[in-house]
């Protein structure tokens, strides 16, 4: 098949339908992620801040064997990566520009980069490197979140469910009976326990295979949406 044949195909993909199906791997490498942090690298989410900041509650009140420093760190760094995210892009008119390729991209480069060095520093890494790493893969995510946030997807934001089960809860039969979204909810919520259960299993050979996979999967989710998004313009 021809790069012009491909072209013209994806171009037929609803700009609405591509978006989803990308925030949808972005959410799996989410799950990926914050297992490699909390299991492997000294119970640190790097990209769920809401369980950062109820460990950092339990730490501070005397909680035994909870860090303190790995969470505020990674807070740090999410909020750090997502003022980068949104200054980027602040003037963006487009769900998908640019900008937004840009951002992913650098995600992607960041978790590429950061297994490499879990695979460098062996089996078992110092403290203060496994701080760095959250840290840095924290701001990774922190960018992948504010550029998730302005592609729009609704209901899926790649690294926070509990909204999404309180909708596909509110909404369910049980609920409203409404059912809107429910299978993109249900999606993101299985998409991220998938991956936090592949995270697990790859933690099994070495820290650095997570992430390796998710910075592969981000890297290619952003070469799709950024052929998609100068396809359709070229279009219009």
């Amino acid at each position: 098949m021809t790069s012009s044949t491909m072209g013209r195909r994806l171009k037929a993909v609803p700009a609405s339908t591509m978006h989803l199906w990308l925030m949808l791997v972005l959410t799996f490498t989410t799950g990926i992620n914050d297992a490699i942090g909390y299991l492997g690298l000294d119970k640190v989410f790097t990209g769920n801040m809401t369980g950062n900041v109820v460990i950092l509650g339990m730490a501070l009140a005397g909680a035994d064997g909870l860090p303190i420093l790995g969470p505020a760190l990674a807070l740090a760094g999410f909020m750090a990566g997502a003022a980068i995210g949104g200054r980027t892009l602040k003037y963006a008119g487009r769900a998908w520009t640019a900008g937004t390729t840009v951002l992913f991209g650098v995600t992607a480069a960041l978790m590429l980069v950061l297994s490499v060095v879990l695979f460098v520093a062996g089996d078992e890494p110092a403290r203060w490197l496994m701080v760095t790493v959250t840290t840095l893969a924290a701001a990774a995510m922190g960018v992948q979140a504010a550029a998730a946030r302005h592609v729009a997807v609704k209901d899926v934001t790649t690294v926070v469910v509990t909204s999404t089960i309180t909708g596909l809860a509110a909404d369910s039969l049980l609920g409203s009976g409404k059912r809107n979204g429910s299978g993109r909810r249900f999606a993101a919520v299985a998409l991220i326990l998938l991956g936090a259960a592949v995270g697990a299993l790859l933690l099994k050979a070495h820290l650095g295979y997570g992430l390796l996979l998710a910075g592969v999967l981000i890297a290619a989710a952003t070469a799709l949406g950024g052929w998609h998004a100068r396809v359709t313009a070229e279009g219009a």
